[in-house]
């Protein structure tokens, strides 16, 4: 029960240009730029970092909000940080986000809960596949990632229930059920957004609520809630859990398993089982569309990267009240258009595939991030409505490359669906390329027009690599399909 390697003492959060870094040197170095690690974990890093700011000053609203400005919040975040200091331990009589009494789960490999290692009867490809020693750097963020981002399977040890009575970890046979995937996954993995900041400590700044806000926020009706680490619930439906599944704090720490770190391994558990976007529940940070019957969530793609969804994740620039809503996104950019400052929309997340409700990273799956810079002078009505015409006319681009690769092959009488198909990932990734070119220059005509005709060769390019035309016979289909780029470029010029 010896209480040893403190977060907020000890190095552990991964930053940019630096290294790691502890919860104290992240409120105290204005200098620090963006925090690293791949995309889950900068997710799970951020949704703490404004908890614990959250937990420490909560503004009234938004003009107590500038107020306090970002400094005010860090040195209110430090002053809580050591008011709590006894409760950011990994390991010892409270251990952070812990739960002792899970001890009589069984005890798993760390490997077991990182998407990228191969356990069991799996095959290792890579040597990014085989499980390594992790430090105690590395467990602090295995721990804090399977909070919100852990996969639902079999692997967990339900059969260990604390909440007498509780029956959401057993299925209709009174059997331990499989364990349900993580609030920041759902069912293929939700893409997350944030608004960044020129510094770490501006983005927790830009990304913090105020208390009006949170008022207004009707799917967390027990309002900011009370941090977690402050006190712990008992079980999977104990009184201080059902608070978490209601309050904002408890969706961005939302005690998705129940863990107990030990030197040989994890025991774990299916935690507090949050409700999902279809019953009107989500993470701020997840992108949902409300336009039709039932809601649909923006699920990560790494074939359609997250660039190609910025005019739909700004659609409440343009529009009053908006169908698409991410409440991260909207929340922060309002206050982002009184700073005059550089800011970027962030997105990214984990795709998964799932077969009988065990998750996993397989095939073409993979983590996804993007970061597009906006001025303040792009969050206006004007400019979203240059962009959104952009990506629809480049979307429609996209359209027309695949029926002409499409139309080649059936001229050819050829089955061509994975040529359309590689034809298509490969333009978009040619043109992700100018993706910052096109957000900062799609108000000026000279620059649409330069980079519609870079976008147009692109296609053409594709379209010539993927259709061959040296034989007689493909040289015709070639001619036959062969895409004309022309009103795209007429229209632009004009």
């Amino acid at each position: 029960m010896e209480n040893r390697f403190n977060l907020i003492d000890q190095p552990w959060i991964p930053v940019a240009d630096v290294g790691r870094v502890s919860l104290r040197d992240i409120f105290s170095c204005p200098e620090y730029r963006m925090l690293g690690g791949n995309p889950t974990q900068k997710i799970a890093l951020l949704k703490l970092l404004q908890a614990i700011a959250q937990a420490a000053v909560t503004p009234e609203d938004e003009q107590h909000w500038q107020t306090l400005g970002w400094q005010g919040m860090a040195q209110r975040v430090i002053e809580y940080l050591e008011q709590w200091h006894d409760r950011f331990y990994l390991y010892g009589e409270h251990p952070f986000l812990q739960m002792p009494a899970i001890i009589n789960a069984a005890l798993k490999p760390f490997g077991t809960v990182l998407p990228e290692v191969a356990t069991g009867n799996t095959s290792v490809l890579t040597q990014i596949q085989v499980e390594k020693l992790l430090d105690d750097g590395d467990k602090a963020l295995l721990l804090l990632s399977q909070m919100a981002y852990a996969l639902g399977g079999k692997k967990t040890d339900n059969s260990l229930v604390l909440t007498a009575g509780y029956r959401g970890k057993t299925n209709e046979k009174g059997k331990a059920a499989t364990a349900k995937p993580g609030s920041a996954v759902g069912h293929m993995g939700l893409l997350h957004n944030f608004c960044i900041g020129s510094s770490i400590l501006k983005t927790i700044w830009l990304n913090l609520f105020t208390q009006s806000e949170i008022a207004e926020l009707k799917i967390y009706p027990h309002g900011l809630g009370c941090p977690p680490w402050q006190q712990m619930p008992q079980g999977e439906d104990c009184s201080v859990a059902k608070q978490l599944k209601g309050s904002l704090i408890g969706r961005l720490i939302p005690l998705g398993r129940f863990c107990l770190l030990t030197p040989e391994g994890l025991h774990y558990s299916e935690g507090i089982a949050h409700s999902n976007y279809k019953e009107g529940i989500f993470d701020p940070s997840a992108a949902i569309d409300f336009s039709g019957k039932e809601p649909k969530a923006r699920w990560t793609d790494p074939e359609y990267r997250p660039w190609r969804e910025l005019s739909s994740l700004l659609s409440f620039i343009g529009q009053q009240h908006s169908n698409f809503q991410c409440i991260q996104l909207r929340l922060a950019l309002n206050k982002a258009r009184r700073q005059q400052e550089k800011i970027a929309i962030w997105s990214g997340g984990l795709r998964v595939s799932s077969n009988a409700g065990e998750q996993y990273v397989s095939g073409s799956d993979d983590m996804v991030e993007s970061l597009c810079w906006l001025e303040p002078r792009m969050l206006q009505e004007i400019w979203f409505i240059a962009l959104q015409k952009e990506m629809a006319e480049l979307e429609q681009l996209a359209k027309t490359l695949y029926g002409c690769v499409s139309g080649y092959y059936r001229t050819l009488l050829v089955d061509g669906a994975g040529h359309t198909a590689q034809a298509t990932v490969l333009f978009w990734q040619l043109c992700e390329r100018h993706a910052q070119a096109l957000v900062d220059g799609c108000e000026q005509s000279e620059i649409r027009y330069s980079l519609r005709r870079q976008f147009a060769h692109y296609a053409q390019q594709v379209f010539d690599q993927m259709c061959a035309h040296q034989t007689a016979r493909q040289l015709e289909a070639w001619a036959k399909t062969k895409p004309n780029f022309a009103l795209y470029l007429k229209q632009e010029k004009a």
